[in-house]
């Protein structure tokens, strides 16, 4: 995997994440910015031939 491939996925990562928060903790606004971030990084990694396979699942916080 290139530097740019592991980049984009990242990116998804991280933004798959931060909407998660932005829903949990009820930010609306937050969670539109994220989702559109989210679509742009698809549309990028679609255009340059990436597979986006699995979603990120939030971490489970140990009790």
């Amino acid at each position: 995997m290139d530097a740019f491939t592991a980049g984009i996925l990242q990116r998804i990562r991280n933004a798959e994440l931060d909407l998660h928060r932005a829903q949990e903790s009820g930010d609306d606004f937050l969670a539109e910015v994220e989702q559109s971030e989210l679509d742009d990084l698809h549309r990028l990694a679609s255009e340059h031939g990436i597979t986006v396979s699995s979603v990120s699942q939030p971490e489970a916080h140990a009790a």
